[in-house]
C-alpha cells in the first residue's frame, strides 16, 4: 500500500508540476521547491503575492515544505505566507511536510499556528496520518508533542496508528 501512496503522490506531484522551457526564468514555485530563498524573495511583488498559486493551487510555502526547506519556509513565512492553505489536492504545508518526514519544517509551521489536526478531503487524513504512513517516526513523535490528536479517524475508519501497522512501522504504531 505504501508503495502504492507513494507512486500516487508522486504522479500526482508530477501532472501538476510545470515544466519551463530552458530558456524561461525559473517560477517561484521552482525556487521554492530548490530552495532558492534569496531569488525566490526578489519575485515576490503585488503581481507574485507571497501566496501565488500554480496550476494545482500549490503556494511557495507548501513547496518548500515539502522539500524541506527550512530557511525558505522561515523567509516565507515572515513575508506573510499563509500557512494554512490547502492546495487542489486539499494538502496543507504541514501535511506535505509532514508525509515527506521533514520534521523541523514541521515544528516551523506548527509555531506559525498552522493547524495541527486539519484533514484532507479524498481521505480524511491529517499530517498524524501521512507521517504514520510514511514511516516518519521523527516527524510522528513531533506532532504528537504538538498536540496531534491521534483519535482521529480517516474516511475508512482508520487512526494513524491503524495505518503504521498496515504499512509495517511496529515502532510507530507503539507510538501511537
Amino acid at each position: 500500500m505504501l508503495r502504492y501512496l507513494s507512486i500516487f503522490l508522486v504522479a500526482t506531484l508530477a501532472a501538476c508540476g510545470e515544466t519551463p522551457p530552458a530558456q524561461a526564468p525559473l517560477s517561484m514555485h521552482d525556487l521554492a521547491q530548490q530552495g532558492e530563498t534569496e531569488q525566490l524573495l526578489q519575485l515576490i511583488d503585488p503581481e507574485h503575492p507571497v501566496d501565488h498559486r500554480d496550476v494545482c493551487a500549490r503556494t511557495p510555502l507548501m513547496l518548500a515544505a515539502q522539500y524541506g526547506h527550512r530557511d525558505t519556509v522561515t523567509q516565507l513565512l515572515a513575508a506573510g505566507a499563509g500557512v494554512d492553505l490547502r492546495e487542489h489536492g486539499e494538502y496543507t504545508a504541514l501535511m506535505l511536510a509532514a508525509g515527506s518526514g521533514h520534521v523541523e519544517v514541521v515544528r516551523q509551521l506548527a509555531a506559525a499556528g498552522a493547524a495541527i489536526d486539519q484533514v484532507e478531503t479524498t481521505r480524511g487524513w491529517t499530517a498524524l496520518i501521512w507521517a504514520s504512513v510514511n514511516g516518519h517516526r521523527e516527524t510522528v513523535q513531533a506532532l504528537l508533542e504538538l498536540g496531534a490528536d491521534r483519535r482521529v479517524r480517516d474516511r475508512d475508519g482508520r487512526t494513524a496508528q491503524d495505518w503504521a501497522a498496515a504499512q509495517g512501522h511496529p515502532e510507530i504504531a507503539a507510538l501511537l
